[in-house]
């Protein structure tokens, strides 16, 4: 049987760190390709004849950021996994990286083995992810309400006491999560591993973060919440109604 050969983009105008990038993406049997400009790579991602299986993308480009081609790629509908590589650590430039729809985020300088480590990782997930069924098909109704809110996973509308509600899609993916699992206690690394494709060892508060915007959407009291609930020592859990004590 022959092994598919993946195609990776990298996004990057700093064009000594974009060749060193694509040797050793090539060195470890990937095909790579790259862009220069966010413009030039959401034509090669838009091509149907070009299938890319991850993206690789620098934040500071010229003429249109990594935030927006990241924005731009989710807005049309496509879910191919975006490590998205950047010079700036403060933690609202992870958040909003991860708020436009990357799967990790990654701060230069970096160690050539762990990039290589997470490509290999996001790759991995995103092909079991493609090989598996989504729970939602088989586990729960396209719309649900609970609290103040109407959700409607398949036309992504989200109502919170009667006003029209923005999620970015990672958003819409984590409450989607915690319906599909609803009342079970679900770990930081199990959210890790399903709704951001990356394995448990990285070392990321994402999932805390993503969580305490669920709640300032949806809870009337965010510091006391009735429907996102944290489970001390174990994870959190997701109630349509609260527990009667």
């Amino acid at each position: 049987m022959t092994t598919k050969v993946l195609n990776i983009l990298v996004v990057e105008d700093e064009q000594h760190l974009a060749h060193g990038i694509k040797y050793n993406l090539e060195a470890e049997g990937y095909r790579a390709i790259t862009a220069k400009d966010g413009r030039i790579a959401l034509e090669i991602l838009e091509d149907p004849n070009e299938s890319i299986d991850l993206v690789i993308l620098d934040l500071m480009l010229p003429g249109m950021s990594g935030y927006a081609v990241c924005d731009s790629l989710r807005a049309s509908g496509n879910n191919v996994p975006v490590l998205m590589l950047s010079a700036r650590t403060l933690t609202e430039d992870r958040t909003r990286g991860f708020d436009v729809g990357a799967n990790q985020y990654m701060s230069k300088p970096f160690e050539l083995d762990e990039l290589l480590s997470r490509v290999k990782n996001l790759l991995t997930f995103s092909q079991q992810n493609q090989q598996d069924p989504p729970a939602s098909e088989t586990r729960r109704k396209t719309i649900i309400s609970f609290g103040s809110a109407d959700v409607d996973f398949k036309t992504f509308q989200v109502t919170v006491r009667g006003t029209p509600v923005r999620l970015t899609q990672l958003e819409m993916k984590l409450l989607e999560y915690f319906v599909d699992h609803h009342e079970r206690v679900i770990s930081r690394d199990e959210l890790l591993e399903k709704v951001w494709g990356i394995p448990s060892s990285i070392n990321t508060r994402a999932p805390d973060q993503f969580i305490r915007r669920l709640r300032k959407i949806f809870e009337n009291d965010p510091a006391n919440p009735q429907h996102f609930l944290t489970i001390r020592d174990a994870g959190y859990r997701f109630v349509a109604e609260r527990d009667k004590e």
